[in-house]
């Protein structure tokens, strides 16, 4: 069971091969190792700078917030920290392959107060700023750890190399001295406790790594409601202007089609008025009213149809009703069933529509596209949610974005729009091959 989702963007990085485990014995020789000491340098060069970016954005605040003036530099940093954060991000994505999604775009507030609130109420550059301020200690003692380490092993290994070039006066005094002296089991001491450094020393400064990764995932990441705030704004202007877009079509319609038939009819109307009033003939003027009479029905026709598309006239009697009635004349056969309680009490109109819509869809697409012989359509309450699942013994392999890389939409990322405009769920599940089964969740109010 997979969920279809976005294909990730054409021309975005390849994503790197998955590491292998790193066994104690040749960690000390795997460039990760390495890497992750280099990301220990590039985060020492940096964390001072951004610590002291923290400290100044508070001093500055707290000094400057009695003016009005202030408090917009004061914001403006907050946010500011944002870039700094991206620093760390692209550090760790191009040393330790440690991929952290951004935080939603700052979108400032607009008008002058709501503005200010904006910049000072910024999640995401408070939870930078806190990683600039926490992380500085970290960066600090992991750097030097690490390197204390590194360097006493690789002295220690070295020791029988270079222990004969000490000055005399010091290797006089204690152990050193003694080594010298011809002690060889000392340099084999020397030099096992420099190996079991040596073979510590990556797991050690890991740990420090780790932490590291783990508060920039916490701080520097999107937060779960600041995504679901992002896809609700980007749902609902997909819905502003899927709204447009129909408003348009009405319009046009009207105009296009409604209008010229009304003209048309009034002129045919106001012909057999001259002719019955200029002594004309009257089977000429019955033959216009005809016409007109005729014309004027297809109008009446071509408004029910445009209505029906604003909002389904079945829906007046409740959800469940209306979807019967959908599947009595779908044109291939659809079991309905509608759980007890769906329509007590009723759902908001919004809703109802976006059920009505998406099981219509849905019904038409296993008929036309999928080849199915049959589709079963179960809704249902729960709580304050309401689940539709659409299931369809169709061939299979539908998804939301076309799955040649171009990143296309396709008839169900319409839906998936609606519903996710109104903070429901969309679940596709459609191996090759079938069945298709897709599972709509939505409250049971837009009201929150």
């Amino acid at each position: 069971m997979s969920t279809m989702t976005s294909p990730a963007p054409s021309g975005a990085p390849a994503a790197r091969p998955a590491a292998r485990p790193v066994g104690f014995l040749t960690a000390p020789f795997r460039s990760r190792t390495w890497r992750e000491y280099g990301y220990l340098w590039i985060a020492l060069l940096v964390a001072p700078f951004g610590f002291a970016y923290g400290w100044v954005t508070i001093a500055l605040l707290a000094g400057l917030a009695v003016t009005v003036a202030g408090l917009w530099v004061g914001g403006g940093l907050i946010v500011g920290a944002r870039g700094w954060g991206a620093l760390h991000r692209l550090a760790l994505r191009q040393t330790l392959d440690v991929e952290i999604p951004e935080p939603p775009v700052f979108v400032r507030g607009r008008g002058f107060w709501r503005g200010i609130g904006s910049l000072l109420g910024d999640s995401s550059g408070w939870r930078a700023w806190l990683y600039l301020i926490v992380s500085f200690p970290v960066v600090v003692a992991g750097f030097v750890v690490s390197t204390v380490f590194l360097a006493v092993a690789l002295g220690s290994v070295t020791y029988p190399i270079w222990y004969r070039y000490l000055p005399l006066d010091a290797m006089e005094d204690g152990l050193y001295g003694d080594l010298v002296v011809g002690q060889a089991n000392e340099l084999l001491v020397a030099v096992a406790s420099g190996v079991l450094l040596l073979f510590l020393w990556p797991w050690l400064q890991r740990l420090f790594t780790m932490l590291l990764t783990v508060l920039a995932q916490a701080l520097l990441g999107p937060t779960r409601g600041a995504v679901r705030m992002a896809e609700l704004r980007a749902s609902r202007a997909v819905a502003v202007d899927a709204a447009d877009a129909r408003l348009r079509r009405i319009e046009r319609d009207l105009h296009d089609g409604t209008q010229a038939r009304l003209v048309a009819v009034a002129m045919q109307v106001d012909e057999a008025r001259e002719q019955l009033s200029d002594g004309g003939d009257p089977r000429a003027a019955t033959g216009l009213l005809d016409t007109a009479h005729a014309s004027a029905l297809e109008t009446l026709a071509e408004l029910r149809e445009i209505a029906r598309g604003i909002h389904p006239a079945a829906l007046d009697s409740g959800l469940a009703v209306a979807l019967r009635t959908l599947a009595a004349r779908a044109p291939l056969p659809v079991r309905a069933d509608v759980a007890p309680g769906v329509d007590d009490p009723r759902l908001a109109p919004a809703v109802e529509s976006i059920v009505y819509y998406t099981v219509a869809e849905l019904t038409t697409n296993a008929a036309k596209h999928a080849g199915a012989t049959a589709v079963h359509v179960h809704v249902e309450r729960q709580g304050r949610r309401v689940v539709v699942q659409v299931s369809d013994d169709g061939r299979g392999g539908a998804v939301v974005f076309d799955d040649d890389g171009s990143g296309k939409r396709t008839g169900l990322a319409g839906l998936r729009d609606r519903v996710h405009a109104v903070d429901g769920a969309f679940d596709l599940i459609s191996p090759p091959g079938g069945p298709t089964v897709v599972t709509v969740t939505l409250p049971t109010s837009t009201r929150p």
